[in-house]
């Protein structure tokens, strides 16, 4: 990534494109276009290649996971952050499938995207804490899918079972370390190896499928 994070915003009311760039105003931050529509998006992702995008959900002509999708299909380094006024975990769902690498809402506050922008920026991924709470809750009522813990690549340990469980209370690596006595750096270890036993990219998707397997509540 190059001194300043280039950003592209993509969204289909002015308004929002207007407020989104006074919000992100900010001297590491250069906004390198504005798209109006998925497709929009996608040819302006291809030529400027920018470090991170946020990309509204709902848009004409092509939506944003379409564009998502899209964006991923290139094998750009390219990443992407969804942006949606819709508490809908089937969104969500779609969208960490397709490939997103952070998930907030528009209600979201000038701080809280900044510090989305920068962790995005440097490789992290990050979904609305609260949202994403909400999102576990209901998929620990529903029914569980076909899969079975069967399918891991191998069976979780002990200790991994300790930071899987406090990966999906939504604690950060440092918090984990705190609980359990041991350094964020060890848990970010842990971490990796369980989101691979899961087959799963990030710690989200990792939270989501333990529910999904009945691993945790």
């Amino acid at each position: 990534m190059a001194d300043k994070i280039t950003l592209l915003i993509a969204d289909d009311h002015t308004m929002v494109r207007t407020g989104l760039k006074s919000m992100l105003s900010d001297s590491r931050i250069e906004i390198v276009g504005e798209a109006g529509n998925g497709r929009e998006a996608v040819e302006m992702v291809k030529r400027l290649k920018p470090d991170v995008v946020l990309m509204d959900i709902r848009m004409p002509d092509v939506d944003g996971i379409q564009a998502l999708e899209m964006i991923k299909a290139e094998k750009l380094k390219t990443r992407v952050i969804m942006v949606t006024t819709y508490r809908s975990t089937a969104y969500l769902l779609r969208s960490l499938s397709a490939g997103a690498a952070g998930f907030v809402l528009k209600d979201i506050s000038r701080e809280e995207l900044l510090a989305a922008v920068y962790s995005i920026a440097q490789g992290t991924s990050l979904v609305d804490s609260q949202f994403l709470q909400d999102v576990l809750r209901n998929l620990e009522s529903a029914e569980k899918t076909d899969d079975a813990p069967e399918d891991l690549v191998e069976p979780l340990t002990a200790r991994e079972m300790d930071i899987l469980r406090l990966m999906v209370e939504g604690l950060t690596n440092q918090a984990i370390g705190d609980v359990l006595g041991i350094s964020a750096g060890t848990v970010k270890g842990y971490a990796q190896t369980v989101m691979h036993k899961l087959g799963t990219n990030d710690r989200t998707q990792a939270a989501v499928k333990a529910i999904r397997l009945g691993l945790v509540k």
